[in-house]
């Protein structure tokens, strides 16, 4: 493989130059905990959409949707498609929901409408999914790069998370959300170009590309039946709803964007604009790796090179100098954007959750001090967990992180509607639902993960009663576990008095008043 020219290194360090501009662009104004994780009112709406898809789409998309599409076709991708289906009929109630009843913590809701388990189990969860997600960026980045220039892997974790808690230190959410907006800008160029010129060096053009692609098994979401036990477009579908939910009403990083807006018009319409751009990157992305599969198989494909591999040996191979400069500063800039921000929303959640439990009471510049060691030490930790991925040389990584978001998932969207939408759902009920989803997918995991790479063993051997299904659909097992769970032992105990502003009923009937 070529290496990097001189003005490739040029155009990255001018990136990063401006990636750090940004960070310390705002540091004079990181005084207080709410400038350093809202600055409220301090956004115009197309920079908070803008926000909201750079946070959604990172190096997993950069590499993972390319690796995907080379190697299978595109069911991966209906989970992202399902998003608009189940959003754009409610993100009108779900953005009031939180600007009215929370202060910074998404998990403030659960707690108010529950009580303290509801609040920690599902903070917990979004702690564990966070690290499992900021440790496959990380991966896939050090991967990408060690790829294009043979810098060790180990040193590259250590530079970007250095890089990125630098930025979150001076700059907080104004930082964040500034650079969300150019890399959203230079992700979206560096896709276009790369398909461009792909579909460009494919012999034939673009009914060449599906037709190989078609032969090949790269096109379409299938297998279309209804099997649980299998990757199916059912499947997808079904847990790319709940995942939708999850995202956009679950999630610390995405209602964090919320709060930030001016009013509420404003983040709905952020909102909007981060889920129709979304769409259109993902799929691009997983085009990008159908049109690899494509050229390779025309071209030839280097003997022993893994699916993770194939886009940047592409890059490296048949771009001209300087784009693949480009192309490079916008892949470290999306890790980089996307991994600031699940920094600040993990050490929002940290406070908010966590250290104001403990520490009741006390100056506000101590829990800004507080917060900021937070950064550091989840980027810390976040380094470490990519540094075990690169140890063991994952594959598959976009079926890895769908996995591990399933797992740790946790019934969280089961307590949203629950408590969104059902007035006689009470603590006591839900506490239950809660408990019998962690008893299941203790269950679940521990009779479904294999010990060992090449045993059929599990962890924990039931035989015919061990998880066979899927284990995207575990995630969706345990939402409907919480919901019907703790519905029908909410029965068994009073009805609770509620602040109706807690609920949908609310919500809709002032979205009414005010049309």
């Amino acid at each position: 493989m070529n290496q990097l020219h001189f003005i490739d290194y040029v155009i990255i360090l001018l990136v990063l130059g401006v990636t750090l501009y940004l960070g310390f662009r705002f540091s004079g104004r990181q005084r207080t905990t709410e400038n350093f994780f809202l600055s409220k009112g301090n956004f115009p709406s197309w920079a908070l959409g803008l926000s909201l898809l750079s946070t959604l789409i990172s190096s997993v998309t950069f590499l993972g949707y390319p690796a995907q599409g080379f190697t299978s076709n595109w069911i991966l991708l209906v989970q992202g498609l399902m998003v608009p289906v189940v959003l754009l009929g409610t993100i009108w109630f779900i953005v009031p929901l939180y600007r009215r009843v929370i202060g910074l913590s998404t998990y403030e809701y659960f707690e108010r409408r529950f009580g303290v388990l509801a609040r920690y189990y599902s903070s917990s969860s979004f702690i564990l999914r966070q690290f499992a997600g900021m440790g496959t960026v990380l991966f896939l980045i050090a991967v990408a790069i060690r790829e294009l220039t043979g810098i060790d892997a180990y040193i590259i974790l250590i530079v970007v998370s250095a890089i990125l808690v630098v930025i979150n230190l001076k700059g907080g959410i104004q930082a964040v959300i500034w650079l969300d907006v150019f890399q959203g800008f230079m992700l979206f160029a560096s896709g276009v170009i790369c398909l461009g010129i792909l579909l460009f060096s494919i012999k034939g053009g673009v009914p060449e590309a599906w037709r190989v692609a078609s032969a090949g098994g790269r096109t379409g979401f299938g297998p279309y039946s209804t099997d649980l036990t299998q990757l199916t477009l059912f499947v997808m579908v079904v847990n790319g709803a709940f995942y939708a939910i999850q995202k956009y009403g679950t999630d610390q990083t995405v209602v964090q964007r919320y709060l930030t807006a001016r009013t509420d018009k404003s983040a709905i319409r952020a909102s909007l604009m981060g889920i129709t751009l979304t769409i259109p990157i993902w799929t691009m992305f997983m085009f990008i790796g159908t049109a690899l599969y494509v050229f390779y198989q025309q071209q030839g494909m280097p003997e022993g090179m893994k699916a993770e591999a194939a886009f940047p040996h592409f890059m490296m191979t048949q771009l001209p100098t300087g784009v693949v400069g480009f192309i490079v500063a916008a892949l470290i800039s999306a890790a980089i954007c996307s991994l600031s921000a699940d920094l600040n929303s993990m050490a929002a959640v940290g406070v908010e959750d966590y250290y104001k439990k403990i520490k009741r009471n006390r100056p506000d510049g101590e829990y800004l001090k507080a917060s900021k060691i937070m950064v550091v030490a989840a980027g810390a930790i976040s380094a470490l967990i990519g540094a075990l991925y690169v140890r063991a040389g994952n594959e598959g990584v976009l079926g890895v992180v769908f996995t591990l978001y399933a797992i740790f998932s946790g019934g969280i969207v089961g307590i949203f509607l629950l408590g969104f939408l059902s007035s006689r759902a009470n603590r006591q009920g839900v506490n239950i639902g809660i408990i019998v989803c962690i008893l299941f997918t203790a269950y679940a995991v521990l009779t479904s993960t294999p010990v060992g790479v090449h045993e059929k063993k599990v962890l924990l051997d039931l035989g015919p009663y061990n998880f066979t299904h899927h284990k995207l659909m575990l995630g969706v097992y345990s939402h409907l576990i919480v919901i019907i769970v703790g519905y029908v032992a909410s029965l068994f105990f009073p009805k609770p008095v509620l602040d109706p502003a807690l609920l949908y009923s609310r919500h809709r009937k002032k979205n009414v008043e005010e049309r």
